[in-house]
């Protein structure tokens, strides 16, 4: 069981990692399928274009302090070890439990975790105005795993309201079909050894519920910030994500 779950998780992120190189799946996060030392990639947008759903302090915070500290601490973590260092980062992160070094699986799990799925997010989030609408094929697979949008949009602010603590609410592709799920801290549904197996597969959406996400404007009220995301999610992003994962 335990190699089989290694294999599947191998599998999510080099289809990930693969589908990335082309740019068919995030064109603007490169700089995360490279190998180190990893730099902070630009956001395609402006602190400001998410506003009023999400304020340009924020912005400004999330990006250039908490991911540029993930990167910081995942490129002095790989200077000490030049083999993990030439590894791509979906690679490292896809193969965890190979890392016996368990300091160093630690600092790579959560500051690695948190540069792929930052990387990630800011690819998920557009301005209202250029947010579009799920693809057909997108919104028919929505209405086949939760029988409607609206189904779909309960199930995963659930996922994203209830997530203890600090962690991500996700949408996958599993076995061809979608999927909700949430990961603690900085965890996403690909990494070896750490997610159920139950949960598994490849991202489609994922939203931080970081409290440095949000908190500045939002407070402690998690649901009113995943309500306001909807306004901003890139919908023209998830289609070609989906698309790729069926690919």
């Amino acid at each position: 069981m335990e190699n089989q779950l290694s294999n599947m998780n191998r599998r999510g992120f080099v289809k990930i990692g693969t589908l990335a190189a082309t740019a068919t799946l995030l064109p603007g996060f490169a700089s995360a399928q490279t190998t180190a030392p990893y730099k902070l990639p630009d956001l395609p947008y402006g602190f400001d274009a998410l506003e009023p759903h999400i304020d340009a302090k924020t912005m400004e915070i999330h990006h250039d302090k908490h991911h540029a500290a993930y990167i910081k601490n995942l490129n002095t973590a790989l200077e000490a070890d030049a083999e993990l260092a030439k590894k791509p980062l979906e690679k490292l992160l896809g193969d965890l439990t190979g890392i016996r070094d368990e300091a160093a699986r630690t600092t790579i799990r959560n500051n690695g975790g948190g540069h792929w799925n930052h990387a990630f997010f800011w690819e998920t989030l557009a301005p209202a105005s250029k947010a579009g609408e799920a693809s057909k094929e997108l919104a028919a697979a929505i209405d086949a795993a939760f029988g409607s949008m609206d189904g779909f949009k309960k199930a995963f602010g659930e996922a994203a309201a209830k997530r203890f603590g600090s962690g991500w609410a996700w949408l996958i592709v599993k076995d061809g079909k979608l999927k909700v799920t949430s990961t603690p801290n900085q965890d996403n549904p690909a990494m070896e050894g750490i997610v159920d197996a139950k949960d598994i597969g490849t991202p489609i959406l994922g939203l931080d519920v970081w409290e440095h996400a949000y908190y500045l404007h939002y407070q402690n009220k998690r649901p009113d910030y995943v309500a306001a995301w909807w306004n901003v999610l890139n919908w023209g992003k998830a289609s070609e994500r989906f698309a790729a994962a069926k690919g």
